[in-house]
């Protein structure tokens, strides 16, 4: 079974759904927020101070999605301490449970990953360097 029908059009591209997901997972603070989830529910300005360098537009933005795709729940505290929670869903833990042995991975290779750029990069800069001398 091929994962991928050759050619691939653009009318593939848009019916399938895999691509819309996996940008949102390989988005800059999504795994993150997800991470922090994880852990226990957060209100939004806990979440705020949580991730420097993350705006408050974009976390709200970030966390709508992340609820529009189900991985989070959202629910409003009513009274005295009014605001809003944050928690992430069985969805989002089960996407979790997935991404967290690829980051495992990913930190178990980055030697051997920063090599290869290395070696890349060097033979690229002389790959230029020859071209330019043409």
């Amino acid at each position: 079974m091929s994962l991928v029908s050759v050619p691939v059009t653009p009318a593939d591209r848009v019916a399938c759904g895999v691509g819309d997901v996996l940008a949102r997972v390989g988005d800059k603070w999504s795994l993150l927020v997800l991470a922090l989830l994880a852990e226990r529910p957060y209100g939004f300005n806990e979440l705020d101070r949580a991730v420097h360098e993350l705006s408050r537009r974009i976390l709200t933005r970030t966390l709508r999605q992340l609820e529009r795709d189900g991985l989070v729940s959202r629910e409003v505290r009513p009274g005295k301490a009014a605001g809003v929670e944050y928690a992430v869903t069985g969805l989002g833990r089960s996407l979790l449970d997935l991404v967290v042995p690829l980051g495992q991975w990913v930190l178990e290779h980055g030697s051997v990953i920063e090599a290869a750029r290395s070696r890349y990069d060097n033979a690229s800069s002389t790959r230029r360097a020859v071209s330019t001398l043409d």
